[in-house]
């Protein structure tokens, strides 16, 4: 079983009483271990397809299924609960909170969960993306890469079944976003877990299994990278 399948979803909004066509019968699957991305230009609807698969936004029409569960379907306490322990978040602005140190920031979704060995899991998970030396430092004391990955390992902390990245290596340099998306890489072969990143850049996406080219609220292309 797919850990997410999306089925002829449709978005529409309403934006000054007419409708605006966010997305347009999109279909895709993805197994354990892929890695996929998802291309084109700002507006193109990449983000709101993110929003999608992590159950943060519904559909129109068609359907999302994460794990074997149909978004749609779920009542607010089994939407928290899906989010919670089978959607990790990776974002471009890192969104780590910048009063907690890097541990306390891996750390506080585990809490959240009231998991008993939080703290441990957040030192492992911390020791995964190499940066256990710097569990005690705040956000303002890390470079931007070593924010990003804190911030993936925060995303890791409650070994989700899907890791969705909206632009993770659009604040940092060349180099930097190498090393950010070989670790994401890592993540889908080691984990298990089914990654989903966007980006606006072609050269980004080669590093992927599975390129989707999104233009206009479709997805205008599908290439498999050997």
């Amino acid at each position: 079983m797919a850990l997410l399948e999306v089925r002829n979803v449709t978005k529409v909004y309403c934006a000054g009483g007419a409708p605006v066509v966010a997305l347009q019968d999109i279909s895709l699957n993805l197994d354990p271990g892929d890695f996929v991305a998802l291309v084109g230009k700002s507006g193109c609807g990449k983000s709101t397809l993110l929003n999608l698969c992590g159950a943060m936004d519904f559909p129109s029409s068609g359907e999302v299924i994460l794990d074997g569960q149909v978004t749609a379907r779920l009542n607010d306490a089994g939407l928290t609960r899906l989010r919670r322990e089978k959607v990790g978040f990776v974002f471009q602005s890192f969104q780590l909170i910048h009063t907690l140190t890097a541990a306390e920031n891996v750390e506080l979704p585990l809490l959240l969960a009231h998991k008993k060995d939080a703290r441990e899991t957040a030192a492992e998970r911390l020791r995964w993306v190499e940066m256990q030396e710097y569990a005690a430092r705040f956000p303002h004391q890390l470079s931007g890469g070593q924010q990003q990955r804190v911030a993936i390992a925060r995303a890791l902390a409650a070994n989700p079944r899907v890791l969705l990245a909206d632009e993770p290596t659009g604040n940092l340099d060349t180099a930097t976003g190498e090393a950010v998306l070989n670790q994401l890489a890592r993540t889908a072969r080691e984990f298990g877990m089914a990654v989903l990143m966007a980006t606006h850049s072609s050269e980004s996406a080669a590093v992927f299994d599975r390129v989707l080219r999104m233009r206009d609220g479709r997805i205008a292309e599908a290439a498999v990278l050997l």
